[in-house]
């Protein structure tokens, strides 16, 4: 075998030219161990006879279907920014105060109301985007045809 020429005094082999002889470990094996660590932690405490935390092992089934779950808070949020919607504009003091604006004083409470809601209601639209911005960079990539 013929010696590999050394760079700048290098032992030979520590030039990087020997990547592709080393081994590493795949990435999705280092996720198994560590899901497989963290099985390992939420049932320790069932062999000292106490019982699990349900929280715990709730939290570990649901990390597979992240995604699912953004897609479920997204519909979630969006109805429950729509029934406060709905259920401010069937308020008939609410509907006076929209239509008189002058007459918000008397009626300081529901002002705060309409307030609340059109804030929720932007920080909803905010929520929205990020989500579905989310769920787009989650989503695995598309191969090529």
């Amino acid at each position: 075998m013929s010696q590999r020429k050394s760079v700048n005094g290098r032992p030979s082999g520590t030039d990087g030219s020997d990547f592709s002889y080393r081994m590493v470990v795949d990435s999705r094996y280092q996720k198994g161990f560590i899901q497989f660590l963290a099985a390992v932690v939420i049932f320790l405490p069932t062999l000292e006879g106490s019982t699990l935390d349900r929280l715990s092992v709730s939290s570990s089934v649901e990390k597979r279907s992240r995604v699912n779950f953004l897609k479920l808070y997204l519909f979630g949020s969006s109805v429950a920014a729509l029934i406060s919607i709905v259920c401010l504009l069937k308020s008939e003091k609410t509907t006076e105060i929209i239509k008189d604006l002058s007459r918000w004083e008397t009626s300081k409470f529901e002002f705060f109301k309409i307030a609340a809601v059109l804030l929720g209601t932007l920080v909803q639209i905010f929520a929205v985007s990020v989500t579905t911005s989310l769920i787009h960079n989650m989503a695995p990539p598309k191969r090529a045809s």
